[in-house]
Parts: C-alpha cells; structure tokens; sequence
C-alpha cells in the first residue's frame, strides 16, 4: 500500500493528503501516518500552517470498520487528534465529501475548517450504539452550542455545510477544488497575523435543563441508551475542564462499548451491508430494467409507482376503469407531494414525473414494452393467475413478471404462464415509497439474472433486499404469523392486548402487535384466517378478532379496532368492546398472570423459534437475513440487532428451556426448532452461521 499520507509543500504551506481509498477511513496506517506528517511539517524550516485535506470522495468518513472488534492498536484517535490541536503551528481542514465520526472529531481538533458547499458532517456513533469517543461531544458544543452537539450527537444526522456554517462548526464555505480552498485559506490566515484557535482553549458553552433533556431522549430513544448517555457527555463539556470533560466522554464510551445494546447495533450495522452481498449472484448481470409497469393502483401499488418514480424509472401503472386509475394517480400525486415538500426532489422533477414519467392505462397492451412488471392486486390466488396469464400474453420476452403477494405460493403463479424462469416475487412493505424491506422471493424455476435483476432493483429503490424462499409468508410474514399466534395465546391466558402492546413498546418496538393490526388493517388477518379455513390448515382458536371484522372494525381505516381512534391515529384508547368478546373465548381456559417480563420472553420465545425453522429449512439463507427482515420490517429495536442476535446475546440454553417447558400445553405450536437444538448442543450461536 502506498503511504496513507502524502505530504507536500506550498510556500509556507505544508499539505497532508490522507490517502485511504475509499472513504480515508481512520485505520492504524492513516492515524500513525497523521503523528508522522505533524512531525515533518514542524521540522520543515520555514512552513507556517498546515492543510489537512482527503483524497477521493471525503475528507474523513470515520472509523475503520475493518478494526471493529478487534485490540485497540497505537496511536489511539484521541491522541492524535490532541497531537493536532497542540501544534505550534496553523491548521487548517480542507473538507469535502462527509466527514462523519472520527473524520469530525479530526476537524474539530485543527485550528480553522473550510469546506465546498455539498461536504456533511455528522456524528453518527449512535448508531452503533455508541457515543463520540475522541472528544466530539466535548469541541462540538463550543463552536456549535450545547443544542446543535446535542442535536447532531443524539440523531447521528448528517448536516449539510450551509447548516454547519451557520451553527459555527465550519469557518468558510466556498466552492472549489478542496486543496485549493486550504492553501489558500491557510495562506490568508497567516497574512491576517490570525493566532492558533484551539477548540479546547475556547469557552465552555451556556449549560440547560439536562435532566429534562436526558429524559426527553430517553423517552425518543424507545430504549435506545447511547443517545441519552450523549447528552450527558455534552453536559461534561459545560460542567468539567476540557481535560475532565474528555475523561467523561471516554467513560461513557467504554461503558456503552460493554453493552449489549452495542452488541445489537453493530450486529444491524454489518448485516445491513451483507444481507444483499449473495455469492450466487457474483458476477451475474442483471437485466436492464428502466421501464415497469405497475398492476394495481391502491395504496401499495401506488407506493411502489411512487418508489420507482422517485429513483428515475419510468412507470406504466394499470389499473381496471378510468376511475380507478385517476384514484391511483391521486395517490402518487400524494406521495410526491410529500417528496417536494421534504425537499427530496424539485419543482420541475415533480412536474417531469407527473406529466412524462407516469402513464396511467385500462389497458393491458400499455404493458407490452416494459422490461419489469409488478402485480399488486388483490390477495386471492384466482386473481393473480387471471394477471399472470395476461401478462403471459401482453410482456414482451425477456421481460420480468414480478408478483408482490405477501403469503400465496409464487411457484404456483409461475406455474400458470410460459416463462417460469421470468417470474419473480418482490414483496414489498407499505407504505412502498417508505420502508426499507423488500423480500426478494425465489421460486424453484426462477433464472438468476431474474434474480440479480430483483435485487438490483432494491438498491436502486434504496431498499435492503433480502432473499427468501417460497413459504407460507415467506420470512417476515411466517415469523409475523407465528409471534402473533404467540400473542393470541397470552390473551387467551389471561393478558389484555393492551398488557402485551404495552410490553413490547417498552421492550423497543414502535408498535405493539395489536396496534399494528390496526395500522395494517384487520381485514388482511380475517381474509387470511378464512383462507386458511378453506384449505383445513387454520388450527382451532379464538374467534373475538373475526366477530370484530364482522361488525366492520378493521383498524385505524374504519376508526375503531382493538383500540378507538376517535380522537386520532395517536390518542389511541383501549375499544370497550373488544375485552367482552376475549372474554367469552376464555370460557374455560385456564387463567394465569402476566407480568411485563413474561410477556417479552414468551413472545420472543416464539418469534426465535419459528425464525430457526425458516433459517432451518433454507427460507432464509443466514440468520441475518432474518434479522433485516424483522429490523426494517417489523419495527424489531435495531439496538437489540434482530430476533436472532438477541438469541444469541440472552443465550440460546436458557430460550430452549423456556420453549420446551411452553411444549407442554401446547407441544404442537412450541415444538423446539431442529437447528436451535442443533445449536444448543453443539455449544453455537446464530451468528456462527452468518459468515
């Protein structure tokens, strides 16, 4: 490897260009040679001031990952960053791109900071369940003020340089090759007699409230506790010397470093990056998608129009009268109303979009030159074959036929048309144009450049794509389906819906399984649980949830479910009507209590197992495919690191010894997972699986 950083001299300037492709991330090799360079440029006769600049795309994009777990190796960050700050002469950060973690902490410890107008910033430890260890929260809140530190240490957000400029993190933003820009600021610096301006020798910053803020985090945080722990690391800043505050940041950092809510966050961080990493689809091309039509215009269909809209495909979206179409172009007229006022897009992309990328049609030809189409009708297998066989007819070759069915078998829709290998599943996740999760579905005679196309489509939708096999529910909606029958039980018990949601939120979900149900709409479950009845697979059980549907509460769209949203989707109240009718199911069902810890080990019990037989029979592929899914699907807390992580971490002997004592009232349902057997027998976790 050629030296991390160049060293260079312009007049009375010497440039440190740290060169660590691809984001100059802080390794041992760039940290060493950062120490060498401050030596040379101080021993170099007559050089004034100093430029630290990236080569590439960014200034510094922060830590090495490659070094995540492994012994910390000299010179630790902080001290080089000290090493900077204590420089007898001038420096000067050039930045662009992002710099984010580490690579803010570098600028904040040089004198000066220019920056082109599209570099960011950001401090984004929290989000591996971590806070700024190398003095972050101890520079920031005296340039930037305690709320902007607290802000951008508690969120992890990126901040554009305009922003950064005006809360006083960055000193000049001016367009322009970044070496440049430093040289020649540098240069004014030193023409303007200006002095050294350490961070660490400027004012302590105007303290506030913080135990209300603390709290006010915390309670954001849904559990999370890096981000509260942030906030009184920035207090430390206010309240301590600059030596002190350091000090208690770097307490706070190691003792988040030994929690199992980093554990977690670290675990989401890798997976995120692997779970569409599939060695089957190395050097495999995918086919060339850049128009797709769209069947179906209701709220997924239109969320998917919206998704593929915003990422510069043109769409075809077909619905079945003038009507309905016009109702569909509404809806994406909605969503992109939203994307521009959000600033995800201009005036004239939504105007471009709306009148030449979207066409709307009654007619099935209008499909006949897409290279992708996507089928999100109604959830009936009749129905979807009667699409498929058109598509069949209309597409042309070559052409992928993509079914977003959440549970019906895709191997039994690719069976009724022609091309098999061209057909595909993309279960995505409503609202489409906003979650993250798309499954990607393989049925048994799919081609695997249909395949990697699937997937390459994700990334162009800025989704995480994970594969799954063809199941009942595939992954997240199996595993949904069993967790849910695990909550149905408790009720059964003797706990309320709302003991269980109330658990769960506190465990870190957003939403408890009943408010979700709501949210989803309890028509899907009716229309599911009465499929099932028809094939003889629905096991006998409580009815309370279809007498519900029969008197048309289906959730938030109809204003009452299990809770009542009279006042609004957020002052949800517990519906008077639903504890009668579970109480009439009870008849004669032994009772038992609940306590909020209880609740949280059953359910998750039954969540774990049920994913063990799906990563078992090969629906998913790893256990961190299964961890993707509930994390960006399911609301599952990303500090807890998915279902199977946190498997792992409480310990897989004790979850088996829960789940057999469970077998004994009900030995069908908690029938102990093959490989959570295997595992526990041979002393593994999951994650030994994911490598």
């Amino acid at each position: 490897m050629s030296d991390p950083i160049a060293y260079e001299r312009d007049g009375d300037v010497a440039v440190l260009t740290i060169n660590n492709p691809p984001v100059n991330a802080l390794s041992q090799a760039v940290r060493q040679g950062l120490m060498t360079r401050m030596d040379q440029a101080e021993g170099d006769a007559g050089v004034k001031a100093v430029v630290i600049v990236g080569e590439g795309r960014a200034f510094i994009a922060g830590a090495d990952i490659t070094e995540f777990g492994k012994p910390p190796m000299e010179p630790s960050l902080p001290d080089v960053i000290d090493r900077i700050e204590a420089s007898p002469l001038i420096v000067v950060a050039a930045m662009h791109g992002v710099s984010l973690g580490g690579g803010l902490e570098v600028a904040l410890g040089c004198h000066y900071r220019i920056a082109v107008p599209s570099a960011r910033i950001g401090l984004p430890e929290v989000h591996l369940g971590l806070i700024p260890g190398a003095g972050g929260t101890q520079r920031l809140p005296r340039v930037a003020g305690v709320q902007a530190a607290i802000d951008m240490a508690t969120t992890g957000r990126h901040v554009k340089a305009d922003e950064a400029h005006k809360m006083g993190a960055i000193d000049v933003v001016q367009d322009g090759d970044p070496t440049e820009l430093g040289i020649a600021y540098a240069q004014k610096l030193l023409d303007d007699g200006a002095a050294r301006r350490p961070v660490s020798e400027m004012p302590a910053p105007e303290g506030i409230d913080w135990d209300a803020t603390y709290d006010a985090v915390l309670a954001r945080g849904r559990g999370q506790i890096a981000p509260a722990k942030a906030v009184r690391a920035v207090q430390a800043s206010v309240e301590k010397p600059f030596a002190e505050g350091l000090l208690a940041e770097r307490d706070i950092f190691i003792e988040l470093m030994n929690t199992d809510q980093r554990k977690g966050m670290i675990h989401a961080f890798f997976s995120e990056h692997a779970v569409s990493n599939l060695p089957e689809l190395k050097g495999v091309d995918p086919r060339a998608v850049d128009h797709i039509g769209v069947i179906g215009g209701g709220t997924m269909g239109a969320g998917i129009a919206t998704a593929a809209l915003l990422s510069g495909l043109q769409v075809t979206m077909l619905e079945m009268s003038s009507e309905a179409g016009e109702a569909a172009r509404g809806r994406i007229g909605g969503n992109l109303a939203g994307a521009l006022k959000r600033g995800k897009i201009s005036q004239a992309q939504h105007d471009a979009i709306m009148d030449k990328a979207l066409q709307v049609s009654t007619d099935y030809a209008a499909l006949s030159d897409v290279d992708l189409v996507i089928e999100a009708v109604f959830e009936d297998m009749a129905v979807k074959k009667q699409v498929f066989t058109k598509l069949d007819d209309v597409c042309k070759q070559g052409a992928i036929l993509a079914s977003n069915t959440s549970y019906l078998d895709v191997n039994e829709i690719a069976a009724c048309t022609k091309r098999p290998e061209d057909v595909i599943g993309l279960h995505f996740f409503s609202p489409a144009h906003v979650m993250k999760l798309l499954e990607v579905v393989v049925p048994d005679k799919t081609a695997i450049d249909v395949v990697a196309t699937g997937f390459a489509l994700g990334k162009r939708l800025n989704k995480i794509s994970v594969r799954a096999g063809v199941c009942d529910g595939f992954i997240g909606n199996r595993i949904l389906s069993t967790y849910r029958q695990a909550a149905d039980q408790m009720v059964m018990q003797g706990a309320s819906p709302y003991d269980i949601d109330a658990a769960l939120e506190a465990f870190g979900f957003a939403m408890g399984p009943f408010a979700v149900a709501d949210l989803a709409g309890l028509d899907i479950g009716w229309a599911v649980r009465k499929r099932k009845r028809a094939e003889g697979t629905m096991p006998d059980g409580a009815t309370y949830a279809d007498k519900m549907c029969e008197a048309g509460n289906f959730g938030q769209k109809t204003g009452k479910g299990y809770y009542d949203y009279a006042a609004g989707a957020k002052a949800r109240v517990p519906n008077p009507d639903v504890m009668p009718l579970i109480e009439e199911d009870r008849a004669g069902t032994p009772q038992r209590t609940f306590t909020a810890d209880d609740i949280v080990r059953y359910y998750m019990a039954a969540m774990v197992n049920e994913s063990a037989k799906v990563v078992g029979e090969g629906i998913a592929r790893r256990p961190l495919d299964v961890d993707m899914t509930l994390l960006f699907g399911y609301g599952f807390p990303r500090y807890r690191g998915g279902p199977l992580k946190w498997a792992d971490i409480v310990g897989l002997d004790d979850l088996l010894g829960d789940i057999k004592s469970y077998a004994e009232t009900n030995p069908e349902f908690w029938a102990p997972a093959p490989l959570l057997e295997q595992l526990v027998a041979e002393g593994k976790t999951f994650d030994s699986l994911n490598s």
